[in-house]
């Protein structure tokens, strides 16, 4: 059974049609690169996918549970599309325990590991209205890793990284595949599809068109 799955999914954003008669299929442990121009539907895809917006038809299921009204937020979802709107005045830990308790899933052990891994430092007292646009992308990534998510949605992950610090998040991303995530992104960097992907689909006439 796959683990995200659409089918006949027709989607108009805007007055604009993205998706006529789309089926997709992911499986359990793997990543998938999604690729298209700007303006071509990858981020309502993703909303779909993650129950923030639905489909004018078809369905999107997720682990064989159709989302709708009544199931509407799948679980344990990472999630990087519209960059969340962060505490201006607060240190990135701060930031992220304030979020943290919203599901009271995890202790600041795993905020701080979180924070270590994609190069950030917990014990810093740098206040994110000063943070570099790399900086901030970094704490975004934390929060969508932070809780252990299984499956992670990241819309342009690398965006406003450095040389290092991508390579750093590509070795984060593999890291992740090996303990069983599921990982869907988008890049405009043909080199972060090329090495990281399984999979890959570009958004083409209205459809997801299978390259890889």
């Amino acid at each position: 059974m796959s683990l995200i799955e659409l089918k006949s999914v027709h989607k108009s954003y805007k007055g604009m049609v993205l998706f006529e008669d789309t089926d997709l299929s992911i499986e359990k442990g793997k990543i998938y690169g999604l690729v298209g121009p700007n303006g071509s539907g990858k981020s309502v895809l993703f909303k779909m996918i993650c129950g923030f917006v639905f489909p004018d038809q078809g369905s999107v299921t997720v682990r064989g549970e159709q989302l709708g009204k009544k199931n509407r937020f799948p679980q344990n979802f990472g999630i990087i599309i519209d960059r969340p709107g962060y505490l201006a005045n607060k240190t990135g830990f701060e930031n992220l325990k304030y979020l943290s308790m919203i599901k009271e899933k995890i202790a600041d052990k795993q905020i701080k590991e979180a924070m270590i891994a994609v190069g950030l430092q917990p014990t810093a007292e740098q206040k994110v209205k000063n943070y570099s646009l790399g900086m901030k992308q970094k704490l975004a990534l934390a929060q969508a890793i932070m809780e252990d998510q299984d499956i992670l949605i990241l819309d342009e992950p690398f965006n406003a990284l450095d040389i290092d610090s991508t390579e750093r998040m590509r070795n984060l991303i593999f890291t992740l595949k090996e303990q069983g995530k599921t990982i869907i992104f988008t890049s405009h960097n043909q080199e972060d599809i090329d090495i990281l992907s399984d999979h890959v689909f570009r958004v083409r006439n209205f459809n997801l068109e299978h390259l890889k």
